[in-house]
C-alpha cells in the first residue's frame, strides 16, 4: 500500500462516524488484501514435494473414500428425494469437485463453486482460485456480510450475486473474508519489532539451491599439478588433457619448481545439521501431517507411527464436518427446496467412505438366539457383549 494510500485511509477514517460497526471502513473501500496470494500457495503445492504431500495426504484422508448420501426414513417422500440428491450429485460429478475442492481448502483455506442459475440449481462449477486474489474479490458490509464477489481471470472479468457462490471458507482469523490453509503459514514472512523473518519454506528452498552448489564445489578437491621443467607448450597440452578427464572439482598445471599444493575441503567444525533440521522440523509443523516424517526418519516405531497418524487424523475430521456441513447447506438444501420438498423434514446428509446396512442391536440379538444351539454360532456370547458396551450399555464381568 502506498503512502498516499495510507494517508487516504487514514484520513477517511478520522471522517467515518463512530457507529460501532464490525467492519473497518477502509477495508469497505479498498477490499481486504493477504500476505499470501492463491497464486503463491499454488506455486507451492505444484513445485515444492513436502507442500503437496502436505496437501494430498490430508485432502485424500478425508475425501478420498467418498461419499454417500441419507434421508429420514420417517419422512414421507424419503426415497424421492435420496434419488433426487443422488441424480444431481452423479449429474455434476459432485465426487471430483470435492476431490479438487479439497486440495484448495487443506492448501488455501479456500474453495469457491459456481451455481449456475441459483434458483434453479442445475450445475456447479469450481473457480480459479487466481480469480479471487484481487483487493475487490469479496465485498462486505459494515457487519460483514458478503454482498458480492469480484471475479478476474485474464481478460474475463464479471461480477457475481453471493447467492451464485459457493465459498468454502476453511479456519477464518481476524474477521477474514477469507480461510486459512497449512501452506499460508509457511509461505508468510514474520515482522516483529521492526524486523522481518524468512519464511519457512523460502529458508528452506534457499537451503536446497545451495545444497548441489556445494556438492558440485566440494565433491572433489581442487588441484594443482605440477610439471617442474615442462615447456609452455607442452604444459598447454598436458593442461588440456587432464582437464578432459570426468572428475569432479577444478585442476590446474604449473611449471614452477617454488609452486605448492593446494587443496579446498569444508571446513569439519561447520556443523549445519541443527539448523536444517529446525527448518524442516518448523515445515513439518506448518504442514499437519506426519506423512514426511514418517517417511524420512530413521527409527520410527509403529507406536509412534500410530500416535502421529491419531493426531493427523483430528485434523482430518474437522475438514470432514466442515466439507459436509457447507454441502449439506448450501447444496443439499436447495436442491430438494427446488423440488417442492422440505428440507428440514428430509434431513439429507453426507456421509463419508462407502454405504454399509445399517445394523441395529434388535438384528444382534436375533443372531444371536440363533446361535444359542449351534455348535459354530454365528456370533458368540463375548462379540454380543462388546456390541452392547460398544452402543453404551454398561455391562460387568461375573467376579465383580
Amino acid at each position: 500500500m502506498s503512502a498516499v494510500v495510507k494517508k487516504f485511509k487514514h484520513l477517511y477514517e478520522k471522517l467515518q462516524p463512530n457507529t460501532g460497526t464490525l467492519l473497518p471502513a477502509w477495508r469497505q473501500v479498498y477490499g481486504e488484501t493477504r500476505t499470501v496470494s492463491f497464486g503463491d500457495m499454488l506455486t507451492a503445492y505444484g513445485q515444492d514435494p513436502s507442500c503437496k504431500a502436505f496437501v494430498d495426504f490430508l485432502a485424500d484422508q478425508a475425501v478420498g473414500a467418498g461419499f454417500y448420501t441419507t434421508v429420514n426414513e420417517q419422512y414421507g417422500k424419503a426415497d424421492q428425494t435420496k434419488q433426487i440428491v443422488d441424480d444431481f450429485n452423479e449429474a455434476v460429478n459432485l465426487d471430483e469437485l470435492l476431490q479438487i475442492a479439497a486440495r484448495e481448502i487443506v492448501a488455501s483455506g479456500n474453495s469457491f463453486w459456481l451455481k449456475t442459475e441459483p434458483e434453479n440449481l442445475q450445475n456447479l462449477k469450481i473457480l480459479p482460485l487466481t480469480g479471487f486474489d484481487n483487493p475487490t474479490a469479496i465485498k462486505r458490509n459494515q457487519y460483514g456480510t458478503v454482498t458480492g464477489y469480484n471475479y478476474i481471470y485474464g481478460e474475463v472479468k464479471t461480477a457475481f450475486t453471493p447467492e451464485k457462490i459457493v465459498h468454502f471458507r476453511w479456519n477464518p482469523t481476524n474477521f477474514s473474508a477469507y480461510g486459512t490453509g497449512v501452506l499460508q503459514v509457511l509461505l508468510s514472512e514474520l515482522c516483529f519489532n521492526g524486523e522481518t523473518r524468512l519464511s519457512f519454506l523460502e529458508m528452506k528452498a534457499r537451503i536446497e539451491k545451495i545444497m548441489p552448489e556445494i556438492f558440485e564445489k566440494y565433491a572433489g578437491p581442487d588441484e594443482l599439478w605440477i610439471f617442474a621443467g615442462a615447456s609452455d607448450e607442452k604444459l598447454a597440452e598436458y593442461q588440456k588433457l587432464i582437464k578432459t578427464k570426468p572428475k569432479a572439482g577444478a585442476r590446474f598445471v604449473y611449471n614452477k619448481p617454488e609452486a605448492d599444493i593446494k587443496t579446498v575441503s569444508v571446513d569439519p567444525r561447520a556443523r549445519y545439521e541443527p539448523y536444517i533440521d529446525h527448518v524442516l522440523n518448523q515445515v513439518y509443523l506448518g504442514g499437519q501431517t506426519p506423512l514426511p516424517k514418517l517417511f524420512t526418519t530413521p527409527g520410527f516405531t509403529e507406536a509412534s507411527a500410530r500416535a502421529a497418524l491419531d493426531i493427523a487424523e483430528r485434523k482430518v475430521m474437522a475438514l470432514q464436518r466442515f466439507v459436509k456441513r457447507t454441502c449439506e447447506r448450501e447444496i443439499f438444501s436447495p436442491i430438494i427446496q427446488q423440488a417442492g420438498l422440505d428440507p428440514k423434514k428430509a434431513n439429507c446428509r453426507l456421509n463419508w467412505g462407502t454405504e454399509k446396512p445399517e445394523v441395529k442391536l434388535e438384528d444382534l440379538i436375533r443372531l444371536a438366539e440363533m446361535s444359542s444351539n449351534q455348535e459354530n454360532p454365528i456370533v458368540r456370547p463375548e462379540e454380543v457383549r462388546k456390541n452392547l458396551v460398544k452402543a453404551g450399555f454398561e455391562l460387568w464381568e461375573r467376579n465383580q
